[in-house]
């Protein structure tokens, strides 16, 4: 099949995605409103105590808001691989797959347009997300050229995520199955530096939360939009975010060629 061919495929199964978004919200408005609770909740809570531990002049409740948000960020687009999972095993219980197969298309446009639809549900939510966090008081120094290098790592995390999520589903034999294999996605978050520094932590928990891939990410990207240093991060969040599209794209493409529905 040519390249032109594979290009229209994908691009009309990415347009019944969006329509789906669009025709069935309830997801995504889920999908939006826990990590704005998550938000709240830890800014308003627990914030002021969580802020005094990190130093500087200003109260504890202000810098903490500008350390946490980047975790937030992170959280948003983790919780957003439920949704995936669960669309990707709903084509396949409904017998949607069963009848696609049964035509003369591009077949891995079904899996693309999932990732594709996933990945701008998720960015919705991290704009929601950093909506309300600049309604509450979070301020940003970055230039443009770092909003836009913080929005290609935040999409790029998101498609990382999203292929794994994508092999879930697939892999997935229940619509409820599918739901809840994504939830560790949502703690990584905070086994990492999103919600408190690593060196605050016990030493098996702080030599986890160092080195699992969300730490680097998120370190990136709070030095992209608060100034602070990055190091060597951004190349170790790049390579994460890489090698698991890599990977999971192969596992998941080789469970849906294998499947039977």
């Amino acid at each position: 099949m040519s390249l032109a061919y594979a290009v229209q495929d994908t691009s009309t199964m990415f347009r019944r995605r969006l329509r789906h978004l669009l025709r069935y919200p309830s997801m995504t408005l889920m999908l939006m409103g826990l990590p704005v609770m998550f938000l709240l909740l830890f800014v308003y809570v627990f914030g002021e105590t969580l802020g005094a531990g990190l130093g500087g002049t200003s109260g504890g409740r202000a810098r903490y808001i500008a350390y946490v948000t980047p975790g937030i960020v992170l959280l948003a687009v983790g919780g957003s691989a439920t949704g995936t999972a669960v669309s990707v095993a709903m084509d396949l219980i409904q017998g949607f797959v069963a009848r696609y197969r049964t035509m003369a298309v591009f077949q891995p446009a079904l899996l693309t347009s999932h990732v594709l639809g996933s990945v701008v549900q998720s960015l919705l939510c991290v704009v929601t997300v950093l909506v309300t966090a600049v309604a509450i008081g979070f301020r940003s120094d970055a230039t443009v050229v770092e909003w836009l290098a913080a929005a290609g790592l935040v999409t790029l995390t998101s498609f990382a995520v999203t292929w794994l999520a994508v092999g879930l589903g697939v892999k997935a034999r229940t619509v409820e199955g599918a739901s809840n294999t994504p939830l560790p996605l949502t703690m990584l978050p905070f086994l990492g530096s999103g919600f408190v520094p690593t060196d605050s932590m016990p030493t098996a928990l702080r030599w986890f939360a160092e080195y699992q891939p969300f730490t680097p990410i998120t370190e990136t990207l709070r030095g992209l939009l608060l100034g602070t240093a990055i190091g060597n991060q951004g190349w170790i969040a790049v390579a994460w975010c890489a090698g698991i599209s890599l990977v999971c794209f192969l596992w998941a493409r080789r469970l849906f060629s294998r499947r039977s529905v």
